[in-house]
């Protein structure tokens, strides 16, 4: 458990920067090359490490496990993430971080009804308190630009699904999260090539470009990259991506798919203060209630596991108890 939370700490410290990093980079990069990119970067370095902790288990290629991380690297690399860099596009580094974040108020729905997982009242209070602290940080002022508030909740919402994939093909395959995150950004990698590669087809990008979809036509693959765009881009590939990521899955791994979101309530606390550092993006009175609220919500769902685990290890103490005595415990 205690590791879980050392997992979640890395994870919330890389996905606090990756706003950040993506918008120095913004203007270099179209947002689906700049997508591609850090995946394919993220997955490479993964590789020899998912390698590695495959040796000996027996796995191999077969239909459902292709069909599997050809599913979770479309969720997460084409659907979720291209999003993602659109909205950063249209929207501000701070307020993306933040909208992106509600991902983990739909992680512990979805983790109810897809993983079975259990909803407490403190998880519930956690939700309602980070939900307010987001709101403080948002503030209506700022909920003037939609197209960059609707590609950033369409974001969260399919990573939240990406993040359930993730667990069920873990629990089912028995994957670790180092496997889980260099196979799917690998597979979703290959499937984003394969879109830009349609977008430079001379009928396909004039229409894209008839429809306004101007962004999706002729995306260049390798144009941008530089000496000075290349720290960046290897930042993004391999500290946000791959081992964000990784942390992620394995703080799940460890907790919980509830716990592990934990990540999402720390991010928008951390994020405003590296935007201001690092983009001069200033923190104002309501960013400040808001860090505060959130910070209180994962406390309470830190409690909240905390307690669970102990009613569990209770639950077990005293099932070993009867068995010996030859009493039954129900759950």
């Amino acid at each position: 458990m205690k590791k879980g939370y050392v997992f979640i700490a890395f994870s919330a410290l890389f996905f606090s920067t990756m706003e950040i990093a993506i918008k120095l980079v913004a203007s270099e990069f179209n947002p689906l090359q700049l997508n591609f990119l850090r995946f394919l970067i993220g997955s490479i370095m993964l590789a020899p490490l998912a390698i590695r902790h495959l040796k000996g288990s027996g796995f191999s290629i077969n239909r459902s496990n292709l069909l599997y991380f050809l599913f979770s690297g479309f969720m997460c690399v084409v659907v979720s993430m291209t999003f993602f860099q659109l909205a950063i596009v249209y929207a501000r580094a701070s307020i993306v971080a933040i909208l992106f974040s509600c991902n983990a108020v739909f992680v512990i729905p979805f983790a109810h009804f897809f993983l079975k997982e259990k909803l407490t009242k403190l998880s519930l209070i956690s939700l309602v308190v980070s939900l307010a602290g987001m709101m403080f940080i948002v503030n209506p002022e700022n909920l003037t630009n939609v197209t960059g508030i609707a590609l950033s909740l369409i974001a969260a919402i399919t990573f939240a699904l990406y993040g359930i994939v993730g667990r069920k093909g873990s629990l089912k395959f028995g994957y670790d999260g180092i496997t889980q995150s260099s196979f799917s950004f690998l597979t979703g990698s290959l499937e984003l090539l394969v879109l830009i590669l349609i977008t430079k087809i001379g009928p396909v990008a004039v229409w894209l470009k008839s429809v306004g979809l101007g962004t999706f036509s002729n995306v260049p693959i390798l144009q941008g990259i530089s000496w000075g765009t290349l720290p960046i881009l290897i930042y993004l590939g391999v500290f946000v991506t791959g081992l964000g990521f990784s942390f992620y899955f394995l703080a799940m791994e460890e907790t919980s798919a509830s716990t592990a979101s934990m990540v999402f309530f720390i991010k928008p606390a951390l994020a405003p203060v590296f935007a201001l550092f690092i983009l001069g993006e200033a923190i104002t009175p309501n960013v400040l209630w808001g860090i505060a609220l959130i910070l209180a919500g994962s406390t309470v769902e830190f409690l909240s596991d905390n307690h669970e685990a102990k009613l569990e290890a209770r639950q077990k103490v005293a099932e070993r108890t009867a068995l010996h005595s030859g009493v039954h415990v129900t759950r």
